[in-house]
């Protein structure tokens, strides 16, 4: 065989062999930072929220990132849990309106906070959990004596009680109130705040079980059960009514309240916890959200249990009547220097001793079930409260059979309410 030699490379192909640029290597994936949230995932029972990993928002444009150390938990919460409010958000969401905590960062043209700042702060839902980025509008200062736990019992509670009882009702020495609901954060608010003002008679009602607890912490002249005839019982204390009604129930207690005032009389709505039923929203409950939703009734239409109001009547009894919604006030009407200079009168209060927020318990945001189903049963007495940092309760044997048991049976009737909606 003729010997074979290897050809040489031309010069100019081996250069262009040096030359060839190598390969990149691939960007690194930035693992995604994530935190614990409490989720809403459907409208219904406590079931529907679940503790999630979800990833950790920035502070945008105008807005402080918070670390949060504890959060809020009222009515409006359970609410939203059963779907029953309105313009209830798209699921999943992130729940909560309210928290206290430090400042992680801040976006552009945040000026008034730096990190580190110890504050309390409303959320439009998100609320709960580890971390929450919020419009600087919405975020409030606090000193180191007001505890994270105390701040978050305070913010909404007392700006509420604040707003309702003096720049709307206009309390006034000597006067007398009808507040419901006393054992709750906003019902112990008002008894305190109303306590500032020199011979102010306050009627209550609240579950036979609270009344004492209630009447310790603050000076509440007639207490009632909300079940029995309290509307009877305040005329036999008073023949011609009160001068304010506080009511967070709404239904017939409105009825019930408008007819109680005095002349020169107030009447105030500020919730609608009537609407709640049970574990799940009540049958009627979900009529009332079916027919505003999809009939497109009036909004002003929240309880066909409420009398029509009459103007000639009211101009006749020389009474007034009004409403307020702090989240409305807040994020859709941009009230929010307003709020903000009744925060700075809140604060004020607390920090010369006249008011203190009453807790009435601490949840890990692993029991938000529990802690809210407490909510709903109107057992506590002030303030719930959810620490992400805190230790979830241990469960018994026999209550993780319980809730296994109370899930197997909630997917069976998912399961049947398949069926019978396919037909078989």
């Amino acid at each position: 065989m003729p010997e074979t030699t290897d050809a040489p490379v031309p010069e100019t192909d081996a250069k262009a062999a040096e030359a060839k640029p190598t390969e990149a290597p691939a960007p690194a994936v930035v693992p995604v930072k994530e935190m614990k949230s409490i989720v809403l995932t459907g409208f219904g029972g406590v079931k529907m929220m679940k503790v999630q990993q979800k990833p950790e928002p920035s502070a945008g444009d105008g807005e402080v990132l918070i670390r949060v150390k504890a959060c809020g938990m009222s009515f409006t919460d359970l609410m939203v849990r059963q779907g029953v409010i309105d313009h209830p958000p798209k699921t999943p969401v992130i729940m909560g309106f309210e928290c206290a905590g430090i400042v992680e960062a801040v976006g552009a043209n945040v000026t008034d906070f730096n990190v580190g700042d110890k504050v309390i702060a409303f959320s439009d839902y998100k609320a709960w959990s580890e971390l929450v980025a919020v419009s600087a509008n919405y975020v409030y200062k606090v000193g180191d004596n007001l505890s994270f736990h105390d701040g978050a019992a305070l913010l909404m509670n007392f700006v509420v009680a604040y707003i309702i009882l003096f720049d709307l009702a206009g309390v006034r020495e000597g006067q007398s109130i009808l507040a419901h609901s006393l054992g709750g954060g906003v019902g112990q608010a008002i008894i305190q705040l109303a306590n500032t003002i020199p011979n102010v008679t306050i009627f209550g009602t609240a579950s036979s079980h609270k009344h004492e607890a209630i009447k310790s912490k603050g000076n509440v002249a007639h207490l009632f059960d909300h079940n029995a005839d309290y509307t009877q019982a305040i005329r036999k204390e008073s023949s011609d009514g009160v001068d304010i009604v506080l009511d967070c129930l709404c239904g017939d207690d409105t009825n019930k309240g408008i007819a109680l005032l005095r002349p020169m009389g107030k009447y105030i709505l500020y919730g609608s916890s009537n609407i709640v039923s049970g574990e799940t929203r009540s049958i009627f409950s979900f009529a009332k959200s079916h027919l505003l939703t999809h009939l497109q009734l009036p909004d002003k239409m929240v309880w066909w249990q409420v009398d029509k109001v009459n103007p000639l009547k009211l101009f006749d009894d020389n009474k007034m009547i009004g409403g307020f919604q702090l989240r409305r006030l807040l994020f859709r009407q941009g009230h929010y220097e307003y709020v903000r200079k009744v925060v700075t009168r809140v604060l004020d209060l607390f920090n010369q001793g006249k008011i203190k927020p009453i807790i009435d318990s601490v949840w890990a945001f692993e029991d938000v079930g529990e802690a809210m189903q407490k909510l709903c049963d109107r057992k506590n007495i002030g303030k719930i409260i959810l620490d992400p940092t805190a230790e979830p309760t241990p469960k018994s044997p026999e209550k993780k059979t319980a809730e296994a048991t109370v899930s197997a049976e909630g997917a069976a009737g998912e399961e049947k309410k398949d069926a019978l909606a396919n037909g078989e």
